[in-house]
């Protein structure tokens, strides 16, 4: 079966947040279950250069009229196909792949996103002579005019199913409806029934309506957003296509995240052979000039810095955890007050608590090696992978139960604790006081260390590859097809 991944990112040559490292980890799952897979991606600088040998497959004319340079090849890093857009006045600019360097969206978004969509389309009705897909799989809003194109642009003469997998609803790609005209869709895709939202236009509500069918990173996260609370506008829509939406939990690249493999850590480790991860954690104490404290908590977090990911509970709750006899390591960006404040904590008290404002993605594998306890206490969480990688490095989740959080932790309540299902700290009132709670009960369960260690060991030996996710895929694309 020829399945084309079309999305903006991909690990490890280009990463903003947990989709790219779907984007990277997925081929090759759905390559393990029998799938011949390419991908299509924005010609970003580090894709264009990770491509061997690119041949210029076509040149199009866009929708609006400019000229689009196909490429494939092969990105070295990965080892899958793939198709590139290799326009560099669109994608080859200062700043991230969707803001400037003053962290404003780029004016033309719109159309950098919307070709990405129509390539796909244009792939799907066999752009390609030697390869065409049976099943067109994007990925959040930067590809979700994909399923429009593909309905508005019939497939010549075969059937192509189009799958929507939904990262974040927040996340949903609104622009003024004078762009509508430059994306080359029939004026009655601007309606209720299509693009149009709230008098806006969204690349979400795009994906939502046209593709075949809807997947999202978690199963409680699929019931989530068909509520008013969840729904950012969209859960009208989205209770409609019920029987159209799955929930798949994302999992995580073993290849890329064993602590007993990891090169990005100063000492390996794994579940059976704990030792080295004491090791990680007085070499990351004593690098971040915490208290080289073997018997303290040390909690983590490794996130973008914002109000979404409840940053501020755990703010309200740093001083009890120092009081406590805990210490805090920080990665992360976003919020310039959020990150102001953490700085502020940091200088205040330096012997147990580090921040580092940014992201580096050797250092986030050495907070999960190094820390006792993977803070994420988001608002609301579509999956997180966050909580996945402390399970593996035997770092235990404190999480709020939401989404893909609700599916993959289980609390350390003595009935728990009982029948072996324990495996981090859950709390369920979205407050500070409620967080507390949960991290009272984390320093409770360290004061065990014979019930600590054996928690975390059945954590680190959790099944989270991607198998079983990839059959779901699988079996998805091969209902849509029959």
């Amino acid at each position: 079966m020829n399945v084309l991944q079309v999305s903006a990112e991909i690990f490890p040559l280009l990463k903003t947040g947990g989709l790219a490292d779907i984007a990277g980890a997925l081929p090759a799952a759905l390559h393990g279950a029998g799938c011949d897979v390419r991908v299509l991606l924005p010609g970003f600088a580090p894709i264009m250069a990770d491509l061997q040998q690119p041949q210029v497959l076509t040149e199009l004319t866009s929708p609006w009229g400019e000229t689009v340079r196909i490429c494939h090849g092969e990105l070295v890093t990965l080892g899958v196909q793939a198709y590139v857009l290799d326009v560099p006045h669109l994608y080859q600019r200062p700043g991230t792949p969707y803001e400037d360097e003053q962290r404003q969206p780029h004016h033309d978004n719109h159309r950098r996103f919307a070709l990405l969509g129509w390539v796909a389309a244009q792939l799907a009705c066999g752009l390609d002579a030697h390869w065409q897909p049976a099943v067109v799989h994007s990925h959040d809003w930067h590809a979700a005019l994909t399923s429009a194109y593909l309905a508005f642009g019939p497939v010549r003469g075969r059937m192509v199913a189009s799958v929507y997998t939904v990262h974040n609803l927040a996340y949903q790609g609104v622009f003024a409806p004078i762009h509508f005209y430059d994306l080359g869709l029939p004026p009655h895709a601007f309606a209720v029934n299509g693009l149009e939202f709230h008098g806006q236009m969204s690349f979400m509500k795009a994906g939502l309506y046209y593709a075949d069918h809807i997947t999202t990173v978690s199963p409680t996260y699929a019931k989530e957003i068909q509520t008013p609370e969840q729904g950012c506008g969209l859960d009208g829509l989205l209770r409609e296509r019920a029987s159209e939406l799955t929930g798949i939990l994302n999992a995580v690249d073993e290849s890329v995240w064993n602590p007993a493999t990891d090169s990005a850590i100063p000492h390996t480790f794994d579940a059976k052979k704990p030792a080295g991860k004491a090791r990680c954690k007085a070499a990351l104490q004593q690098a971040l000039g915490l208290s080289v404290k073997p018997e303290a908590l040390l909690f983590g977090v490794v996130s973008r810095l914002t109000e979404q990911k409840g940053l501020h509970l755990v703010l309200a709750a740093v001083d009890d955890l120092i009081a406590q006899g805990g210490q805090l390591v920080v990665l992360g960006t976003g919020e310039a007050a959020l990150e102001a404040e953490f700085s502020a904590r940091a200088a205040r008290h330096p012997e147990s608590v580090a921040v580092r404002i940014g992201y580096d993605e050797a250092f986030a594998h050495q907070i999960f090696a190094a820390t006792d306890v993977t803070l994420v206490p988001s608002r609301f969480e579509p999956c997180g992978l966050t909580q996945m990688y402390g399970l593996k490095y035997g770092s235990l989740p404190l999480v709020h139960k939401v989404g893909g959080l609700a599916d993959t932790v289980v609390d350390c309540a003595l009935e728990h604790l009982a029948d072996g299902s324990a495996n981090g700290f859950v709390f369920k009132e979205f407050s500070a006081a409620a967080l507390q709670r949960a991290m009272r009960r984390a320093f409770a369960l360290h004061d065990r260390p014979t019930e600590w260690r054996a928690v975390r060991q059945r954590a680190m030996q959790q099944a989270l590859g991607w198998d079983k996710a990839a059959a779901q895929y699988v079996a998805l694309y091969r209902h849509l097809l029959a």
